[in-house]
């Protein structure tokens, strides 16, 4: 079984430099974000772009189904159900930042 993230981070060595460029306004964001979880910057950074990674690469894996089973679920995704009325409407809100 795979460990936590905060027990990978905390047991791997730190042995490796990643350095980035970034505009000043995404540095002071990343920066209040880390702040509000009580972690370094690079803390944050490290811990978000892992969370990513994993995201990315959980993403593009590979399933096997089959026949019936590839059958149901081409079905399910040619016939997507329907939107309920309390989903229409928060997809039609604005996003708290945008009002």
């Amino acid at each position: 079984m795979p460990l936590p993230r905060s027990a990978v981070h905390k047991a791997a060595t730190k042995d490796e430099v990643i350095q980035i460029r970034a505009p000043r306004q995404a540095k002071a964001l990343f920066g209040q974000a880390a702040a509000l979880r009580g972690q370094k910057l690079s803390e944050f950074m490290l811990d978000c772009a892992y969370r990513q990674a994993e995201a990315t690469l959980l993403d593009q894996r590979t399933f096997f189904l089959d026949e019936a089973a590839h059958a149901r679920f081409l079905d399910l995704l040619d016939a997507p159900p329907a939107l309920s009325a309390d989903a229409a409407r928060r997809l039609q809100r604005k996003a708290p930042w945008e009002a």
